[in-house]
């Protein structure tokens, strides 16, 4: 907790939060560019088999039209729909084969949890949650499957975060060589927007299977070449988790990409397609879209602040912490000594320092935290203030502009690297666990 309860975000928030994005962006680009079905009645029958599961024509023709719709709305051309479901199928099978490990392992998200995560989801875009099921239903996405599509999403984050990412470790000297280098550079810090085609190879593959899937991808770079949208390229031939995306992996810096990637980005242009590329996962095509660097000073305004956090439990619910807090409100107004009630009453780590929670970077804390810290005065105390940890009061003690270049070269240094070895070791044991799964394909049966 390092004493400063209001720099801890929800952990099942912050792991799945891309993901819920996601999918919802997903489930209204189809309510947007649907359009009406027939009412046809189609046999329902099993497409592949995971296991001891198995995947019907009805999941897989309902998760293709999602994803038709999605890449619709971000203006990409389809590809032959039998190659968008042949796609969305091997996407599918992985999530399948991650869920029965989450199962088997006890990972599981209660329906209190996934309540509050649905909450926030409609009030992120602005609306109520009975709006957005109307929103959903309307467009015949029964409200219970995107319900449990949420939960699926919260377990595989999660999943992701304890089977890979908790297991990444960066040493100090990594962060260092890795400063050394940049500097070593003219002292940029680069940074890559870069679409992405990947071509898996299984472990331990046959030479007839790795000259297959080499072809795969050179049938892809061909069709680059000769002017083909790269999004759609991407939607047919990558095996990556963005391939439905396009293949977008957004800004990513430097120090987060492989440097097989860095070596051959530091001598593309703009708007270029490399050569493909080998690595332990596959084949790879990289699109280089922009590139920027920069060298400016980080010149941050901090806050010192204090508070006192009276949580919300079941034995405390909102409505008695808002009458507690109030009443401490009351005493501060009249003079009553702040230090003295954050060690008497705060239900934080600080309070053993009168609540003092030191200097405060911007995003240091939670947003409804932040927002009314920044709106006070030095020597000024907030009214009541709700966060997903309880009600505080807070109160600014002074105010500073500080150089942080050092400590966020480390920071960003830090998490750089621990993205790229996270990205490298997920695709590396997503392909192992497929590996282990007994998977048997019958889309083709008729």
């Amino acid at each position: 907790m390092n004493g400063r309860t209001p720099t801890i975000t929800d952990s099942a928030r912050r792991a799945a939060g891309p993901a819920l994005a996601a999918l919802l962006a997903m489930a209204l680009a189809s309510a947007s560019w649907a359009q009406p079905r027939p009412k046809v009645v189609v046999l329902d029958r099993i497409v592949a088999i995971v296991n001891s599961e198995v995947i019907t024509r009805r999941d897989l023709e309902e998760h293709t039209r999602l994803a038709a719709a999605q890449l619709q709305q971000r203006g990409t051309p389809l590809p032959p729909r039998e190659v968008l479901q042949k796609q969305m199928l091997e996407r599918l099978i992985s999530e399948r084969v991650q869920l029965q490990l989450a199962k088997q392992t006890g990972l599981r998200v209660d329906d209190a949890e996934l309540d509050r995560a649905l909450e926030r989801i409609a009030e992120q875009n602005k609306l109520t949650l009975t709006q957005l099921r109307a929103l959903l239903e309307k467009d015949g996405i029964p409200f219970a499957r995107f319900r449990e599509d949420i939960r699926n999403e919260i377990i595989l984050a999660r999943l992701r975060e304890r089977e890979v990412d908790n297991r990444i470790v960066v040493t100090e000297g990594e962060i260092d060589n890795f400063i050394s280098t940049r500097q070593a550079g003219a002292g940029r810090s680069e940074e890559f927007n870069l679409s992405h085609i990947l071509v898996s190879v299984p472990e331990n593959a046959s030479p007839e299977q790795i000259q297959a899937r080499r072809s795969r991808v050179e049938d892809a770079l061909t069709q680059l070449r000769s002017g083909a949208d790269f999004r759609q390229v991407a939607a047919t031939f990558s095996d990556a988790p963005d391939a439905l995306q396009g293949g977008g992996m957004g800004w990513r810096d430097a120090a987060r990409l492989p440097s097989l990637f860095l070596e051959t980005l530091q001598s593309m242009q703009a708007g270029e397609v490399s050569a493909v590329l080998r690595s332990a996962n596959g084949f790879h095509l990289l699109r280089l879209n922009e590139r920027r660097g920069s060298t400016t000073p980080m010149i941050v305004r901090q806050t010192r602040a204090r508070h006192i956090l009276i949580r919300t439990n079941e034995l405390v619910p909102q409505a008695e912490a808002r009458r507690r807090m109030d009443s401490l409100k009351e005493r501060l107004d009249n003079k009553a000594d702040f230090v003295e009630l954050a060690r008497q009453y705060s239900e934080d780590a600080s309070s053993a320092r009168g609540g003092d929670l030191g200097w405060l970077s911007p995003g240091d804390t939670v947003p409804e935290f932040e927002r009314a810290m920044t709106a006070l005065a030095p020597g000024e105390t907030s009214p009541p203030v709700q966060t997903p940890f309880g009600w505080h009061l807070i109160q600014v003690l002074e105010r500073r502009n500080e150089d942080m270049s050092r400590e966020r070269a480390r920071l960003e240094a830090r998490r750089a690297l621990r993205a790229r070895k996270a990205d490298e070791s997920f695709q590396e044991w997503l392909r192992q666990q497929r590996d282990l799964a007994f998977i048997e394909y019958r889309l083709e049966e008729r």
